[in-house]
């Protein structure tokens, strides 16, 4: 093999270590392999202050990335799956969705406290719409509030007291080794995961052949029908990555359970749905997921919080 693979990331120290974590994974797969990292800025990254609902939607974190791949600056794209917008960009294909982290959230907070310990009014941060939700919905005497920044910045805030907790995935802190700075990791039902947190998405073109073959030997079928039904109800919402939307798929043998949630976004109500069926049909379990949530009012919850953007 003489061609180099390049594998285009964003140039957070998260997304580099899943970069990196992608490429060792590919040199175990491929000795004779040549592959770097190559970083590519997005709007998300150069914009650490303004509200994600504010900068641009869904895909801040991948377009340039993918624009990158389609004028083959680079071979092969590593994005966090959760950020990538459900319509998938002509002239790529999801490769590979490798063995996926842990898919909950934790929360972190400075005095040491759980959720259910910290003071009435407590400042809670965090970016998204469907933690704030949920949050919300566990603790309406909270202050729960928008916060930016990567990893290390949003813990910066709670440690310096701009924030009394935040809300981060198990998933990040776990890839970059804190872990251990996490106060309690909530669980599955108190808080939903986003639809596809925890997995990776190894993006390739269309019509490149050998980088597919490279990269399909990662790809783990469970979990890629576990997300794909996840990404489907959210598709069926017709919403975004900034939505109050929450799916999980579990894979049991040949068979797929799908969860999912739509909240308004004071907390209340908070609207779930369910299905079981042929992992292989995951999309239309998705799908009918989301029929069943669009019937009980979804969508004047999902309208409820674009109106407050």
């Amino acid at each position: 093999m003489t061609r180099t693979f390049r594998i285009g990331t964003r140039g957070s120290a998260l997304a580099r270590a899943q970069a990196e974590t992608t490429l060792a994974a590919l040199q175990r797969a491929h000795p004779e392999g040549a592959f770097t990292i190559v970083e590519v800025s997005t709007q998300g990254d150069r914009d650490r202050t303004t509200s994600l609902s504010r900068i641009g939607g869904a895909g801040i974190f991948v377009r340039e990335i993918e624009s990158a791949l389609l004028e083959e600056r680079i071979d092969i794209a590593v994005h966090s799956l959760k950020d990538m917008p459900t319509e998938t960009r002509a002239g790529l294909i999801i490769a590979a969705v490798p063995e996926r982290e842990d898919v909950r959230d934790a929360l972190v907070s400075r005095s040491g406290a759980t959720l259910e310990g910290l003071p009435p009014g407590a400042r809670v941060g965090t970016g998204s719409a469907r933690r704030m939700a949920q949050l919300r919905a566990l603790r309406a005497d909270l202050a729960v509030t928008d916060i930016r920044g990567n990893v290390d910045t949003r813990l910066r805030k709670v440690t310096e007291g701009e924030y009394d907790a935040a809300v981060l995935a198990v998933a990040g802190l776990s890839r970059l080794g804190r872990l251990e700075e996490a106060t309690q990791v909530l669980s599955l039902e108190a808080m939903l995961p986003a639809p596809g947190q925890g997995a990776l998405a190894v993006q390739v073109r269309v019509g490149d052949a050998e980088a597919l073959a490279l990269v399909g030997v990662l790809d783990d079928g469970a979990v890629h029908f576990a997300v794909d039904g996840e990404r489907a109800v959210l598709a069926a919402l017709g919403g975004g990555c900034l939505l109050p939307v929450a799916a999980h798929g579990i894979i049991e043998g040949q068979r797929l359970s799908l969860r999912a949630l739509v909240a308004h976004p004071s907390g209340s109500p908070v609207l779930r749905g369910r299905a079981e069926g042929p992992a292989a049909e995951a999309e239309a379990l998705g799908a009918a997921v989301a029929e069943g949530l669009l019937r009980a009012g979804a969508r004047a919850l999902i309208e409820a919080t674009e109106a407050t953007r």
